[in-house]
């Protein structure tokens, strides 16, 4: 049995498709405050967490103290790269 869409039924979705679209921008405007100090409130105290673990592997240094974490790399030249050569530019 084939059934054929009616004006009312169709009518009937557009409007359910309506109420719910409005309904859910009402809400939003309502919830999107709370919903973001919730969010931000959690990022700033994980970002807080893990600043206060930086610091703790930190060692403490005593001012004016220097301290090299890496060695410098030996810069070796190598003087046997070829014969120079002068040269002159014809125009």
């Amino acid at each position: 049995m084939l059934q054929t869409a009616s004006f009312t039924g169709l009518l009937k979705t557009i409007l359910i498709i309506m109420l719910v679209y409005y309904g859910i921008k009402i809400l939003s405007r309502i919830f999107a405050p709370a919903l973001l100090r919730y969010v931000t409130k959690k990022a700033e105290k994980q970002f807080g967490q893990q600043f206060n673990q930086y610091n703790r592997q930190e060692p403490q240094k005593k001012e004016g103290e220097t301290v090299i974490d890496k060695m410098p790399q030996s810069k070796t030249s190598n003087k046997n790269v070829g014969e120079y050569v002068d040269y002159e530019e014809i125009d």
